[in-house]
């Protein structure tokens, strides 16, 4: 008896939908206007993700030891800094490699290079670089490194300076920016979602408003709730399900077309490329938000007419 209730469900579900041609094609095209939208916060998301990353390797600190320093002493500083939990990465850089890249950076400054010829020896200390797990670690960082762990087997401080306390003020815009861009995101991410939903929910009311006085009828010959509910739902879930696949169809052409301009722009993050990368991915959260919307829709819209 079960199955064959569920079975007339779905089969008025599907003839409703047919039967109802421009309502339903107007109810799939706003619908995947809906899923556009769940579309981009997925793809925003993801260009905002890159972006904090990128923001977050730009940050770093670099400590410079004295001439003087033993190798040895500096590897046990780079393996006490490494044993911290708030740093993920420290790398060393030697006195003849900091020379090397200096002396790099001013290939075209002859009278630099001709100072560092008349010194006869090399003026830089070695350097090490340490990246955080997270910006606002850095503090922690530097103060771990002022509290005398920094000190040659005699006792004696090898840093020479540390430059987070020069550069802290942009460190801490940067981490602001950080912190502000994820709240957006979120903030966005949910206002988006909400209008979306409402969006859908307010076109399929308009389809349920048409069949009001069909509904006031099975009501009134005694059709159960689930009996007259079934159909809208079923109907709801086959707007979600068709404008899903045209918005993925749709997509295609769309982050292929935005390819090459989000790659120039965003730190080369290809949309075109993120979505076939993602495809299986971003088709279940469209697809899924287009039969959840759907039928919740089709619930809620459809209560108001239950009452006689």
């Amino acid at each position: 008896m079960f199955w064959m209730k569920l079975k007339r469900i779905i089969r008025t579900g599907f003839f409703n939908f047919w039967r109802d041609g421009t309502v339903s094609l107007a109810s799939v095209l706003v619908m995947m206007v809906t899923l556009m939208v769940v579309g981009l916060i997925s793809f925003s998301g993801a260009i905002l993700d890159i972006t904090l990353l990128e923001l977050r390797n730009k940050i770093d600190i670099n400590v410079t030891f004295v001439t003087s320093a033993k190798e040895e002493d500096i590897l046990n500083v780079r393996h006490a800094l490494e044993s911290l939990t708030e740093v993920s990465l420290v790398t060393y850089v030697s006195r003849d490699e900091a020379l090397t890249a200096f002396k790099e950076r001013h290939s075209s400054d002859q009278s630099i290079l001709s100072a560092l010829d008349e010194l006869g020896e090399n003026p830089l200390g070695a350097v090490l670089n340490i990246k955080a797990r997270d910006p606002s670690q850095y503090a922690s960082v530097a103060e771990f490194l002022e509290g005398g762990n920094a000190l040659s087997s005699d006792g004696i401080t090898i840093v020479d300076r540390i430059n987070y306390f020069e550069n802290k003020a942009a460190i801490d815009k940067l981490t602001h920016i950080i912190a502000s861009a994820d709240r957006m995101g979120f903030a966005l991410t949910i206002f988006l979602a909400i209008i979306s939903v409402l969006i859908a929910f307010n076109t399929i009311r308009l389809t349920i408003y048409i069949a009001r006085d069909e509904i006031s009828v099975m009501r009134l010959v005694g059709a159960s709730t689930t009996y007259i509910q079934g159909p809208f739902v079923v109907v709801g879930i086959i707007y979600g399900i068709t404008a899903g696949f045209l918005t993925l169809l749709l997509l295609l052409p769309l982050t292929y077309w935005l390819g090459s301009t989000t790659e120039s722009f965003f730190i080369g993050f290809n949309i075109f490329s993120y979505y076939l990368r993602h495809f299986l991915e971003i088709a279940l959260i469209i697809v899924a938000s287009g039969v959840f919307i759907g039928a919740i829709s089709s619930l809620l819209a459809i209560r108001k007419y239950l009452k006689v």
